[in-house]
């Protein structure tokens, strides 16, 4: 079987890294790239792939998002995450999301092609560093949750606006993006503010940051 691969990652070189790298291995085959969220599920949909390498923090829509949307209308299809971050919140919620696999990126060279045929074979990976610090905390989740945890607390439309919101677009801009209407905009980032009792753009990055909605790195 050739494995279908589609990478998602919003650096150019990386995704040149890690086409070389996967293309040196036998029976799998990039067919797409994709450089936000977005257009991983679009690629997906288009593309029909077996497997995307999907980054954890992307602009536009987050690779978390991404893959609940992405395994929500393509069940059958894997996700690796490959990540820079260790953050509990990434992984848990990466993990809830139904992705097999979690990667960070320094030991991308070592285990990315183990985490992918791992995927395919329908198990689960963890780098070492991930499973020994954090599988506990995803085990035990009471205790890892906040007051009100981004991932139970907003719809998943909500979380788009927040991360938008976190990445310094503008309601214009979110509205185009999203397809939706000014006013639409407006009542969803009232409706954020209200349930985290949160009451200006500086708090809702710094929420957004703290829960793995958005990044520093997009």
């Amino acid at each position: 079987m050739n494995v279908r691969v589609i990478l998602a990652d919003d650096h150019a070189l990386m995704r040149e890294g890690l086409r070389a790298l996967i293309e040196r291995e036998p029976g799998i085959t990039v067919v797409g790239e994709a450089t936000n969220g977005a257009e991983a599920v679009a690629l997906v949909s288009r593309l029909g792939p077996h497997l995307v390498i999907m980054d954890v923090a992307m602009p536009c829509l987050n690779g978390i998002e991404a893959t609940r949307k992405i395994l929500h209308d393509h069940p059958h299809t894997r996700v690796v995450a490959l990540s820079g971050h260790d953050n509990k919140e990434f992984v848990r919620e990466m993990l809830a999301a139904g992705a097999s696999a979690y990667v960070l990126k320094e030991r991308a060279f070592e285990e990315l092609s183990r985490a992918v045929r791992e995927a395919m074979r329908g198990r689960k990976y963890l780098s070492p560093e991930i499973a020994r610090g954090v599988v506990d905390d995803y085990v035990e989740l009471s205790g890892s949750f906040g007051e009100n945890p981004a991932f139970i607390v907003l719809t998943a439309r909500e979380r788009e606006v927040l991360q938008q919101l976190a990445e310094g677009r503008s309601t214009k801009e979110m509205a185009a993006a999203l397809g939706v209407s000014v006013k639409t905009i407006e009542t969803h980032r009232r409706n954020i503010m209200q349930k985290l009792d949160l009451h200006s753009v500086a708090e809702l990055t710094k929420y957004a940051i703290r829960e793995g909605v958005a990044s520093l790195d997009t």
